[in-house]
C-alpha cells in the first residue's frame, strides 16, 4: 500500500526550489556569478546576479564577491536556470556599523558602508581586512550622512556640517562657523594676513 505523503515527499524533493549557496566566482562586468549550492556544494555555471538595480537610466551595481552568502531562485521552477536574487548576513558576515551612530542600521534607515572585509573563501575561514578609509552613506529620519576616513558631512534640517580631521565647518541660517583651521585662497591666508597702514605694516589678526 502506498502512502500519498511519501510520493509528495519525492515530488518536492526533486522540484527545483529556492536555495542558498556560496558565491564561488564573479564576474563584474557581466555582472554574473558562479554559486556552491548548499548543503551539497555543487557549484552552477555562470548565473546572473540580480543584486544590482537599472530603471530607465539609473543603475545600481554591486557585484557580489566570493565567499557571499546568497539565495537563489529557480526561473520558473526550472533548476536548471538560477538567478541570485540576494544576499543574506549570517554570523560570519553581519550587517555593518554606521560610523555617525555607532549602530547597525534600523528601521526605516539607510546604510551603505565600503570597507567592511571580504567575506571568507571557506567555512573555517574568517572575514578579511576592514578599512577606515573607506566611504559610507547613512540616510535616517535626522537626515543624511555621509564620509570617507577623517571627513564626514552631515545634513540636517537647517544645519550642514563638514568635518575634515580637527577641523570643523558649520552652515546654518545664522552664518558660517569654522573651527580648528584657516580659510585660505591662492595669495592670502585669513588667519595669517596683515594690512598696510601707509608705509607701515599692521600684525595679524585678532580675535
Amino acid at each position: 500500500m502506498n502512502d500519498a505523503r511519501f510520493d509528495a515527499a519525492a515530488l518536492q524533493g526533486r522540484t527545483a526550489h529556492t536555495m542558498f549557496g556560496i558565491v564561488s566566482a564573479a564576474d563584474p562586468v557581466n555582472h554574473a556569478v558562479k554559486v556552491r549550492i548548499q548543503p551539497e556544494n555543487i557549484e552552477t555555471g555562470w548565473i546572473p546576479d540580480a543584486c544590482g538595480v537599472h530603471a530607465g537610466d539609473l543603475r545600481i551595481a554591486c557585484p557580489s564577491s566570493p565567499g557571499t552568502h546568497v539565495v537563489l531562485q529557480p526561473v520558473e521552477g526550472d533548476g536548471e536556470h538560477l538567478v541570485v536574487t540576494g544576499s543574506v548576513y549570517d554570523t560570519v558576515v553581519m550587517a555593518p556599523v554606521s560610523p555617525l551612530t555607532g549602530k547597525v542600521a534600523q528601521p526605516g534607515e539607510l546604510l551603505v558602508k565600503g570597507g567592511c572585509g571580504l567575506p571568507p573563501l571557506s567555512s573555517s575561514g574568517s572575514v578579511g581586512a576592514s578599512s577606515s578609509s573607506a566611504g559610507w552613506l547613512h540616510i535616517g529620519l535626522d537626515g543624511v550622512a555621509a564620509g570617507a576616513g577623517n571627513a564626514s558631512l552631515l545634513i540636517k534640517d537647517g544645519t550642514i556640517s563638514l568635518s575634515v580631521g580637527g577641523t570643523d565647518m558649520t552652515l546654518t541660517s545664522a552664518g558660517l562657523t569654522l573651527s580648528g583651521g584657516d580659510i585660505r585662497t591662492n595669495q592670502h591666508s585669513l588667519n595669517e594676513h596683515i594690512h598696510l597702514a601707509g608705509s607701515q605694516k599692521t600684525g595679524g589678526p585678532l580675535g
